[in-house]
C-alpha cells in the first residue's frame, strides 16, 4: 500500500513509501483515503524538527488533515460503506491526566498523548487507513472534497471557543477583529469572524494574488501594514507566530480585549521589546493573551457546521493546488499563489 512517509528526525526523508495494511488496533472502521492537506506541521516533520513513529518503526506515515470514504464499518458504529469521514488527530494519554480523563485531550497535561501522523501513530496520508468510530468525524456528502478542510477549521473553532471563554470574564461584545496571517488558518479565522457578524481586518505581507481577493470576498479589509488599521481590535487571532507581529498587535488590544495565539513560527528569531511597557498596557486594560493548539472532538463537529454555512465557491478557492500521491513531496515546495495544497491519495 502506498503512503506518504518520512523517517522521524531525519531531514528531507519525504518519499512515497510502501507500507503494510493498517493494523486493526487503529480502529474498526476501514477507510479509503481520498485527500490529505499539507500544512506547516508537515513541513516541520519533513525537516526532521520533530515527529515520532509507532514504537519500533523506522518510518512515520504523515498526514493529519484527512478525508476518506468508509470501506468497512461494524454494525452499531454509526458509519456505513460509502460514508465520507475525517479522523480526529489527537488521542488521550493512557494514564490519563485530569484533562484527558474529562475528554479534553487537546489540553493534555503530561504530554503522553499520541497524534495521528505526528506523534507515535501513523497518519492519514495513505491509500487506506483505519480509525476508531469514536475518533471518526462524519462528513456530510454535500461538503464532498471540501471535507478535507474540517481538521484545519477545527483548530479555529477551538480558538474562537477560547476567545469566548476569556471574554466571559466580564461583559464582552466584540465588534472589530484583527486576523494576522492570510494562510488557510487565518482565512478560516476570518470566515468565522464574518459568520459571527464582526468587522474583520486581515493583515498579511502579500500585496497581490488570491489572498486579498478572498478577504474582500468575505467583506473584510485586507492590510499589508499594521499602520493601515483604522480600528481598535476587540479580538486578535494571531496566525503567524512571528514575535514582532504578536508584540505589535498585543499593544493595540481594546480594554478587556482578547488575543488568541494559534500560529507557531518555524524560526527561532529573537526581538528586542519593551516588555515592561507591554505588561503595563495589558494589565491596565484587563487584556488577555491565550494560546490554543489542536482541537477536541466537539470542535470537529463545529467545523463541519462552519463549512456548511460558508459560500462553497469561496471555500473552493482556498484549495489552490492538488498533487497526486505518486508525487506528494512536490506539495511541500511552496508556489507563489499557494494557500491550501492537498494530496490526492488515489492518484
Amino acid at each position: 500500500m502506498r503512503a506518504m512517509t518520512v523517517t522521524p528526525g531525519k531531514a528531507d526523508s519525504a518519499k512515497l513509501g510502501e507500507v503494510g495494511d493498517p493494523p486493526g488496533s487503529d480502529g474498526s472502521v476501514l477507510v479509503e483515503g481520498l485527500l490529505t492537506g499539507i500544512c506547516g506541521t508537515d513541513i516541520e516533520l519533513v525537516s526532521g524538527a520533530f515527529g515520532s513513529g509507532r514504537p519500533g518503526a523506522d518510518h512515520l506515515v504523515i498526514g493529519h488533515e484527512s478525508l476518506g470514504r468508509v470501506l468497512e464499518a461494524p454494525a452499531g458504529s454509526g458509519f456505513a460503506t460509502g460514508d465520507l469521514v475525517a479522523g480526529v488527530v489527537r488521542r488521550p494519554d493512557p494514564e490519563p491526566c485530569p484533562a484527558c480523563a474529562r475528554g479534553e485531550w487537546d489540553f493534555c497535561r503530561n504530554g503522553l498523548y499520541t497524534e495521528r501522523g505526528i506523534k507515535e501513530m501513523d497518519g492519514y496520508g495513505a491509500e487506506r487507513w483505519r480509525v476508531d468510530p469514536f475518533f471518526a468525524v462524519p462528513i456530510p456528502a454535500e461538503l464532498g472534497h471540501l471535507g478535507v478542510l474540517v481538521e484545519p477549521a477545527s483548530v479555529i473553532t477551538k480558538a474562537w471557543e477560547q476567545v469566548d471563554l476569556a471574554g466571559r470574564r466580564s461583559w464582552f461584545g466584540p465588534q472589530h477583529v484583527l486576523v494576522t496571517g492570510a494562510g488557510p488558518i487565518g482565512l478560516l479565522s476570518a470566515l468565522i469572524a464574518t459568520q459571527r457578524g464582526y468587522d474583520v481586518h486581515v493583515l498579511d505581507r502579500m500585496s497581490d494574488g488570491p489572498k486579498p481577493e478572498l478577504v474582500r470576498a468575505l467583506g473584510g479589509t485586507y492590510l499589508t501594514d499594521l499602520a493601515e488599521l483604522s480600528v481598535v481590535p476587540d479580538v486578535v487571532i494571531e496566525a503567524t507566530g512571528v514575535g514582532q507581529v504578536v508584540f505589535d498587535c498585543a499593544k493595540l488590544l481594546a480594554p478587556a480585549g482578547v488575543m488568541c495565539l494559534i500560529g507557531i513560527s518555524p524560526g527561532l528569531a529573537s526581538i528586542d521589546v519593551q516588555l515592561d511597557a507591554l505588561i503595563r498596557q495589558l494589565v491596565v486594560r484587563n487584556a488577555a493573551l491565550v494560546g490554543s493548539v489542536n482541537a477536541g472532538k466537539r470542535h470537529y463537529a463545529d467545523a463541519v457546521d462552519v463549512l456548511l454555512a460558508a459560500d462553497r465557491s469561496w471555500l473552493e478557492r482556498l484549495i489552490t493546488r492538488t498533487v497526486p500521491l505518486s508525487d506528494w513531496p512536490s506539495a511541500l515546495v511552496r508556489e507563489a499563489d499557494d494557500i491550501k495544497v492537498v494530496v490526492d491519495l488515489q492518484a
